[in-house]
């Protein structure tokens, strides 16, 4: 979709540590439209890298829907892109920031409107289905971070259903008229 309307992706990921780009990069032709990726999986390159205000960061921690948010928009920002995506949140083995485990934000920033964030809950499910043969938790947080990358993809797409679609364009109508 992006690539057919001439509009770039970056995406900003914590806990999905380059999954999303992976993702993003598994499919044919996404060059046209994917940019880049900005892994900031430490708080301070959030802040820095991001430009996710260090006071809300030390208020609220990494976990949490306005980081979510400033994520997005400062992918977008630093990688010049039309759209940002990005990934924040806890996928075990212990909580962080006071969030269970499997607490998880999920944001867009797109060339219209503020940006939106969502929150994931996937919780433990039944852990002890999950333990793999390491005998730890790895399974779980496999499970997490995929639900993550389809969390985010799928609100990205619906973000790009909504009718704005490009800083210098005008929005169409239903029928396909310009609107005044």
């Amino acid at each position: 979709m992006l690539g057919e309307r001439g509009e770039t992706l970056a995406a900003a990921e914590s806990l999905t540590g380059g999954l999303v780009a992976a993702e993003l990069t598994a499919a044919a032709g996404a060059s046209r439209a994917f940019v880049g990726s900005v892994t900031a999986y430490a708080t301070r390159l959030k802040r820095d890298l991001l430009g996710v205000d260090g006071e809300l960061l030390d208020r609220r921690g990494a976990v949490d829907p306005e980081v979510a948010r400033a994520m997005a928009a400062g992918v977008r920002v630093a990688l010049d892109a039309d759209w940002g995506v990005a990934t924040t949140g806890v996928a075990g083995p212990e909580p962080q920031d006071g969030q269970p485990v499997g607490t998880v934000y999920v944001a867009v920033a797109g060339p219209c409107g503020e940006p939106v964030a969502e929150r994931l809950f996937l919780g433990d499910g039944d852990a002890r289905d999950e333990r793999d043969e390491r005998g730890g938790s790895a399974a779980r947080r496999d499970r997490i971070r995929a639900e993550s990358v389809q969390g985010v993809l799928r609100l990205l797409y619906k973000e790009l259903q909504r009718e704005c679609r490009g800083k210098d364009r005008e929005q169409t109508g239903g029928n396909g008229c310009l609107q005044p």
